[in-house]
Order: structure tokens, then C-alpha cells, then sequence
């Protein structure tokens, strides 16, 4: 957890003044992996890691930005855009900056402190909680009412032109929206969302330590097969493309648009069939269903890895575990895990032994509490 004590003091002491400070969360999905750039459905949830962001606001236009977690520091003038930041989180807060700009919202110059207990790398979303916290933080600043729908927007389109990586809007959204105690049904085309209550549905994230250079590269070719399967299809996007017709059309496709294709349409189905088992607090369906996602994403999506795959394995070797698989856009990262209720520890413990003997690297293991979205604290 995030010492906002030491925050505020060592925002004092570089910037003057008493800071605000503005919170925006990290992510878990339960289920609905490469579907929201598809147009499909997805079923996140905002959790207890999240950015930080202290701020006050300047008399000019410059903005002044540094952080507790790396190295590097930024100062831009809003009224004369420079160069894209060197260091790459740098870059999602002036592009947020310049977004919010282009999309008609004034801005005032700000000092910024950061500060964030989200793993980076670990498919948690550190990204998307540092584009909410500083577009939440420079708004508000600026004495702007940015509804969330838009600061969801602004985040991704960030992402897309900053950082290269042609992201859905699940990351951005959740982080707005979410609500404690529910995952959120998100249909990606209509942007709209449905709490799902996840009664007593715990989840355990066990993050590799492994970030394999793939990741964003692939991911965007993993769009584009996306895009080149519904074409081949006739259809805009794998959205409108039914099980049966997919599988009365799929010698028509490729060998890797049919896998991709084969991988969205069902994850779809799978997103749809978990709200009804949470619904009913079937969480043995629930698990079967997780279980069957990280299969279509390591034998037809093609974006697991050896060590994702060795921790999912791991991770149903103990009775209390009902599913595993990989969360995020995959090559590394994370598995979320759906548990029976009850004491975790000895799970935790015993994962990381087992996989630490397996690998020779010791694995951060995280029990994630839902929460609620983006905020100023008070």
C-alpha cells in the first residue's frame, strides 16, 4: 500500500505547497482477453493497487512531473508541445496532457508527484492507472469537469499514440468506473456496462516476473489477424460473427485468422456464460470457464508462455484452486486464479516455492480486493 503520508511530505519538499491528491486503479479481468479491441465483451474489475498522484496547480502553463518509483523527470509548456518524453511513463502523462488539450480542455500549467503500488509489466494495468490518475489529477486541476466516459478515451488514445500499442478501452474504462464488490460486464461496442456482484468469488494474481520483448509487437499483429479474419468473414469485426457461422465458415479462413478468429468469438461466449454463473454463484462453472479461456489463448491466440502456462498448471495442482490463466496481453505477466474461500496463505506460500523451483525466480503473489474506480481523496 501506498504510504500517502510520505507522499505528501516528499511532494513538499520538491514543489512547495499542500498537494491534492488523486487515485486511479489497477485491474484484474476475470475473463475477456483480446476481445475488447474486437468489439466484444470483457468482465474486469478495478482492485486495491492503483497510481497516485499528487498535484497542485501553477500560475502558467508549463507542467512539472517526476515520480517515486523511476527515475527521470519531465517539464513540458503546454502552449509550445516538445519532443515525446524520453521514458516511457513520461510519455502517458504528456500525452494525456496534450489529449485533453487537443479535445478542448484548458488546462493549467501543475506540479506532479507520482506514486504507484501496480506492478509494472504484471497485466494489471499499470498503464491505464497512470493515464486516469494524471488525466483525473490535471482536470480537476484545471478546474475541468471531463465526464469518465472521455477520460477513459483520452487514456487509450494515449496508449495508441505514445506508447504504440493499439489498445481496447477495458483498461481505461475500469479504472474510471469500477465499483467495489463487482466486475463489470462491458459491452466494447456500446460502452456500456452492467455491475456483475461477485458474491464470494476471491481471486489470487500470481505475477511470473517475466516480460518477454513479444509483447507489444504481437499484440498488435494480433489486432490486425483480428481485423483481417472479419474481413475475410464479411463482417467489420469478430463481434458480429456467431459460433455457427464460424464454424460453418472456418475452411475458409487461414490457418492463423481461423485460430484468432476461433479465440475471440468463443471468448465472447465464455464472458456471457460467466456473468450467468456468477449470477448464480456457480463458481465451479466459473472456474471451467477461466480454465478454457487460458487453453484458447495459448493454443489458438498463441500469446501465453512457458512460464504462464507452468504457473496455471501450478496453480490447479491445489483442490482449493476452481480455474487459472493468464491475464493481459500475454507473452509474461500474470494468472488470476479463482479460489474457494477461506485462508490463502498456504496457497501463496506453496506456489512460491513450487515455482521458484521450477524457474530459479521468486514470484510476487497477490490477493486482490475490488474496488472502486478513479477519485480525488479527501
Amino acid at each position: 500500500m501506498i504510504d500517502l503520508a510520505n507522499l505528501r511530505s516528499a511532494f513538499v519538499a520538491k514543489y512547495g505547497g499542500s498537494p491534492r491528491i488523486f487515485r486511479a486503479p489497477g485491474r484484474i479481468n476475470l475473463i475477456g482477453e483480446h476481445t475488447d479491441y474486437n468489439e466484444g465483451f470483457v468482465l474486469p474489475a478495478a482492485i486495491d493497487f492503483a497510481t497516485y498522484v499528487a498535484g497542485v496547480a501553477r500560475h502558467d502553463r508549463h507542467v512539472r512531473v517526476a515520480s517515486l518509483n523511476f527515475e527521470h523527470e519531465i517539464e513540458f509548456d503546454l502552449d509550445q508541445p516538445s519532443a515525446v518524453a524520453s521514458a516511457t511513463w513520461a510519455r502517458y502523462v504528456q500525452g494525456v496532457a496534450l489529449i485533453l488539450e487537443r479535445e478542448g480542455y484548458r488546462l493549467r500549467g501543475a506540479d506532479l508527484l507520482i506514486d504507484s503500488d501496480v506492478p509494472v509489466g504484471a497485466g494489471l494495468s499499470s498503464s491505464a492507472a497512470l493515464e486516469i490518475a494524471t488525466a483525473f489529477a490535471l482536470s480537476s486541476l484545471s478546474g475541468q469537469n471531463v465526464d469518465g466516459m472521455t477520460l477513459a478515451k483520452v487514456g487509450q488514445t494515449a496508449e495508441h499514440e505514445f506508447a504504440g500499442v493499439r489498445s481496447g478501452i477495458m483498461d481505461q474504462f475500469v479504472s474510471v468506473q469500477g465499483q467495489a464488490g463487482n466486475a463489470l460486464l462491458l459491452d466494447c461496442r456500446s460502452m456500456e456496462s452492467i455491475p456483475i456482484p461477485i458474491s464470494n468469488a476471491q481471486f489470487i494474481v500470481c505475477n511470473t516476473k517475466v516480460k518477454h520483448d513479444l509483447a507489444e509487437s504481437e499484440y498488435n499483429n494480433r489486432r490486425a489477424q483480428c481485423e483481417e479474419a472479419a474481413r475475410l468473414l464479411g463482417h467489420s469485426s469478430l463481434r458480429d460473427v456467431s459460433l455457427e457461422e464460424f464454424e460453418s465458415r472456418a475452411a475458409e479462413l487461414p490457418a492463423i485468422p481461423r485460430k484468432r478468429a476461433r479465440h475471440i468469438i468463443t471468448e465472447n461466449q465464455r464472458v456471457l456464460e460467466a456473468v450467468e454463473a456468477l449470477h448464480s454463484n456457480d463458481l465451479e462453472k466459473l472456474g471451467r470457464l477461466i480454465d478454457e479461456s487460458h487453453e484458447s489463448l495459448q493454443r489458438d491466440f498463441e500469446v501465453s508462455s512457458d512460464e504462464l502456462n507452468l504457473m496455471a498448471d501450478l496453480a490447479r495442482g491445489h483442490q482449493i484452486v476452481l480455474g487459472s490463466r493468464m491475464m493481459g496481453g500475454g507473452f509474461g505477466g500474470c494468472t488470476i486464479n479463482l479460489l474457494t474461500s477461506g485462508d490463502h496463505a498456504d496457497f501463496m506460500k506453496k506456489m512460491s516455492v513450487d515455482y521458484r523451483r521450477e524457474t530459479g525466480i521468486f514470484p510476487d503473489i497477490y490477493e486482490c480486493r475490488i474496488s472502486n474506480g478513479a477519485g480525488e481523496l479527501i
